[in-house]
Parts: structure tokens; C-alpha cells; sequence
């Protein structure tokens, strides 16, 4: 199995987003609430949730995957959050030092509901005010999708690399993701359906 997909890249209504941007999946974690599987490799509609989350970052590259190498995916590099186990934050730095691009999506591991159109209109939330309003000063660090709770999924967002890199803390491992990037300025964008949907128990799979 080829877990990168194949199409154009996201971007806005417009047409393809010209600038160049990475992606990190941070696909580690122990999933103790599905018994210890290792849950981005579980099977939704005949693919993987990780296979799901590389479909929807078609377009970017490189393409980093932070977690334990999983036989049959390819076109992706590996690496490791230190400590292993260490936390999204922890795997968050392990992916940026990979990362070079001026802008980064970031997503889960176990996403089902993630797709190349959220991922272009994440991108286009990030860098619309500067395109539409010019005088109307920067544009957000971050734009991340909210669900049907006004929840901010933080694991589901497109940020400017330098301050995504800049807000993760010296010892990264054990600090809590929300706070870390709470500070941040974001261009909130609402989830359609069930964009948002994640796996966390064995009642989260269709």
C-alpha cells in the first residue's frame, strides 16, 4: 500500500495555491482507550486513518510523519518525538526540524474525516486577510478547524513555520498542546459534517 495520494493541490476557490507548504502527522501515541492498537493504522472504508491524513496532504512536501515507521507507506519522512511517547508537543518539535517551508499543516494521526478540501480551505483561512485586506495588518499564525462544539482541533490546522517553531517550548515533552498554541493568533475555521471526526474509542469507528 501507497499511503500518499495522488491529485492537484489544495488551495483556495481561486486555483492551486502557488507557495510551497509542508505537513507533520503526528501519528504516535499508545491509544490505551482502543486497548493498545496502534490506532493510525486501523482500517476506516478501506483505508488506514493514516493513509486518510496523507490523502488530505497531497500537496505538500516534504511530508513528515512523526511516530513509529509503518511498513508499505512510503513517501513520507520518519521521525521520532524525544522522548518517545513525549506528547504532541514533543512531536511537534521532532517534525518541525524537518520542516523548511514557510508554512506547515499539521495533522493527527487518526482523523476520518480529514480531507485535501479542508486542508486547502485551512490554507486559504491562513493567508485570506492579507489577500482581501491588505491594510488590515498580518495575517494569523494559524487558522485550525472548529467543531460543531466550537471546539479548536489543534491537530487539524495549517501555521506559519516560524511561529508554530517559535511558541514550542525548550523541553517540549508533557506540555499541553492547547496552551502552547492558545497564544497564538487563529483564523478560526468551521468543520462541515464530520471533517472534525477523529477516532478515540472503539464507538468512534462507523
Amino acid at each position: 500500500m501507497t499511503a500518499r495520494g495522488a491529485g492537484a493541490s489544495p488551495g483556495s476557490a481561486a486555483g492551486p495555491d502557488p507557495e510551497p507548504y509542508a505537513g507533520i502527522v503526528v501519528a504516535g501515541g499508545q491509544a490505551r482507550r482502543l486497548g493498545g492498537v496502534d490506532k493510525p493504522m486501523l482500517d476506516v472504508g478501506g483505508r488506514t486513518l493514516l493513509a486518510r491524513s496523507l490523502d488530505a496532504l497531497s500537496g505538500a512536501d516534504p511530508v513528515v510523519v512523526v511516530g513509529p515507521r509503518r511498513p508499505d507507506v512510503h513517501g513520507v519522512r520518519w521521525t521520532r518525538e524525544e522522548p518517545p511517547g513525549g506528547g504532541p508537543v514533543a512531536a511537534l518539535a521532532a517534525g518541525l526540524a524537518l520542516v523548511d517551508r514557510p508554512r506547515v499543516v499539521v495533522l493527527a494521526g487518526d482523523l476520518r474525516g480529514v480531507t485535501p478540501d479542508v486542508v486547502g480551505r485551512l490554507l486559504d483561512a491562513l493567508d485570506r486577510q492579507a489577500r482581501e485586506h491588505p491594510a488590515a495588518g498580518p495575517d494569523p499564525d494559524g487558522a485550525v478547524l472548529v467543531d460543531a462544539a466550537g471546539r479548536r482541533q489543534w491537530l487539524l490546522g495549517a501555521w506559519r513555520t516560524a511561529a508554530l517553531r517559535a511558541a514550542i517550548p525548550a523541553a517540549p515533552a508533557g506540555h499541553a498542546l492547547r496552551r502552547v498554541l492558545n497564544g497564538l493568533t487563529i483564523a478560526d475555521v468551521p468543520a462541515r459534517g464530520d471533517e472534525a471526526a477523529d477516532v478515540d474509542t472503539a464507538g468512534d469507528l462507523p
